[in-house]
């Protein structure tokens, strides 16, 4: 069981603390193995020794996952250890930056080293990723969105990390929202009639329409879609789908988009970026985990 303070953290943040605890059982048991140890702590630290190791960030970058962090601490021993948590996820931190002490038996504290580490770096990564993209687009109304390009099993804690950059997560997976998309398109014979399906199945879900000319944008527009991606298109044929339709419908601009071209997209007049790059190519902040000498453990 999680503490309370971490689960109510959890919730605080739109993250499900059963599902943050499955993700952490299971990273931990990859590491652990079926026979659930730690040889090399085991064979080196005795059960009894306890310590203090300071969470530090080794590069500048947004902070995202500190509470999932302490998740791991927390399930990954039998006593729990002290964890006092000295930064908040969103925060620009610097090298150098003091996150986060723990202090319990030393055994956890190394057992859970690894996970708590590649899960913290991995969401702040994404953070420091998604925020570059929400200053690239300071001044204007588009925001920077998300996909479905997510690392498996993970899904949940990366959307929450790029909403901690700054961005905006619009579909969390295949069930909250309809996205007729070209494959559908051809299978249904236009996108009318696949609109109208999903209309007749689903009354109640929202519907986007992936269109990739100004045609098809208002075709979709005029049988009901009101969430429009915009696939490839240029940014002058975008002008012309915002001035068709751009007051009917939200617009996302999507398709191999770069921070060098974002304010020109964005100053078409779209609603959004979505870029895939978020979770599938956010390199890591490099984040450490520093076990303090002996003498300077509990102070």
């Amino acid at each position: 069981m999680l503490p309370q303070w971490i689960t109510d953290d959890l919730r605080a943040k739109g993250l499900d603390p059963a599902e943050v605890e499955r993700v952490v059982r299971g990273a931990l048991d990859e590491d652990l193995g079926p026979a659930h140890r730690d040889v090399t702590s085991e064979a080196t630290i005795p059960a009894e020794q306890v310590d203090t190791a300071d969470v530090v960030a080794r590069a500048n970058g947004v902070l995202a996952g500190l509470p999932v962090a302490a998740a791991v601490f927390a399930l990954a021993g039998a006593r729990t250890p002290e964890i006092v948590l000295k930064a908040r996820d969103g925060d620009a931190v610097s090298a150098g930056d003091l996150l986060a002490t723990v202090t319990g038996p030393t055994r956890t504290l190394l057992t859970a080293e690894r996970t708590a580490l590649n899960l913290l770096s991995r969401l702040s990564g994404v953070a420091t990723h998604t925020r570059r993209w929400a200053d690239a687009l300071a001044g204007t109304k588009a925001m920077v969105l998300d996909t479905r390009k997510t690392t498996p099993g993970l899904r949940a804690l990366e959307k929450y990390a790029v909403r901690a950059g700054g961005g905006t997560n619009k579909r969390m997976g295949l069930y909250d929202v309809a996205m007729i998309k070209d494959n559908h398109k051809l299978a249904a014979g236009s996108v009318a009639e696949a609109y109208r399906r999903v209309r007749e199945a689903f009354p109640d879900v929202p519907v986007q329409v992936e269109v990739t000319t100004v045609e098809e944008a208002i075709e979709a527009v005029d049988t009901g879609a009101d969430f429009l991606l915009c696939d490839n298109m240029s940014t002058a044929v975008l002008r012309e789908v915002v001035a068709a339709v751009g007051d009917r419908a939200e617009l996302e601009a999507t398709g191999g988009l770069t921070l060098e071209v974002a304010p020109a997209y964005a100053a078409t007049g779209v609603d959004y970026l979505s870029v895939g790059a978020l979770t599938h190519s956010s390199p890591i902040l490099d984040i450490a985990l520093d076990l303090r000498p002996p003498h300077l453990s509990r102070s």
